[in-house]
């Protein structure tokens, strides 16, 4: 069984940005979460994605980011920096940063709130992937950017040479099939409650939230897809369930994710920046009920 080409690893994580209790970015956290990820199979690391705070998060702090992290994982792992904006212009500083501060490629999603056309969305990422020399992964997640690439949008797109593959969180796993087999581009899972249906229709690897938690178990699901043993696959996710509903099913990600890791004692704040806010008390007791129920905590 052939596996498929995979510009951006096959197991990596959009990684939350910690932060002090002053709101302060936790460099030596950050790199704290890189190396346990990097340690329990990541081979590639989103910064400054969504689940990074990257609408409350300065270039500065980005780019320190980078160039922290990446000494960090020692070249264990690529280093994946979001670009997204929906200032074009300004989503082409913060690519040239991340480039200049040692990124290996780009993670660029829609143009957000103000709903261009088709020819905007592709305007804009070309702009963005011409800015680098970096390869790029585009994001495709409607239910955030409120607009969705067309195929004829990503036909056009794929034809860049330096667009390589997609984080898909449409939920639509058919439309996808369909897009891989059309364009040759690669595909990420953007949604961990799709994983394994993503891995077995052809997907690259997963890009995941949940994966704070349990990327050696992404590593093994993976391993078990690329062997085409889809049985034991389909048994190691179905071990995953619990905690991917734990932090995807509830409350907003990011803050799901950091009360997770701070809970597990890997960070030490799961501090957020406004208009984030800190997890209910409800949402705290649900998180530890099933973070107890999976041995993570006492």
């Amino acid at each position: 069984m052939s596996t498929p080409s995979r510009s951006f690893g096959s197991v990596s994580v959009a990684m939350v940005t910690p932060f002090n209790p002053d709101g302060s970015i936790d460099i030596d956290g950050a790199c704290k979460v890189a190396r346990k990820l990097v340690d329990d199979g990541c081979d590639a690391l989103v910064l400054s994605g969504t689940t990074g705070e990257s609408p409350t998060t300065h270039q500065p702090e980005k780019n320190e980011l980078v160039r922290q992290v990446k000494a960090a994982v020692e070249g264990r792992a690529m280093i994946v920096a979001g670009a997204g904006s929906n200032d074009t212009a300004h989503a082409v500083r913060i690519a040239k940063g991340a480039q200049d501060s040692g990124a290996d490629g780009l993670l660029v999603v829609a143009p957000y709130y103000n709903r261009p056309s088709q020819e905007g969305v592709y305007q804009h990422i070309v702009a963005v992937a011409d800015s680098t020399d970096l390869p790029v992964m585009v994001y495709d997640i409607p239910g955030r950017t409120g607009v969705a690439i067309s195929d004829a949008t990503l036909d056009r797109l794929a034809e860049h040479p330096q667009i390589k593959a997609v984080k898909d969180a449409t939920g639509n796993v058919a439309q996808g099939f369909d897009r891989i087999n059309r364009t040759g581009l690669e595909y990420y899972s953007g949604d961990d409650s799709l994983n394994f249906a993503w891995l077995a229709h052809g997907a690259s690897g997963v890009v995941s939230v949940a994966g704070h938690l349990i990327a050696s178990g992404l590593r093994a699901l993976v391993t078990e897809v690329d062997a085409g043993d889809l049985p034991a696959a389909r048994a190691e996710f179905a071990k995953q369930a619990t905690i991917i509903d734990a932090i995807m099913g509830g409350g907003q990600g990011a803050v799901m994710a950091k009360e997770a890791l701070k809970m597990v004692g890997v960070i030490d704040s799961a501090t957020v920046r406004l208009p984030l806010v800190g997890a209910s008390e409800a949402e705290l007791a649900k998180l530890r009920v099933a973070l107890r129920a999976e041995g993570l905590v006492e």
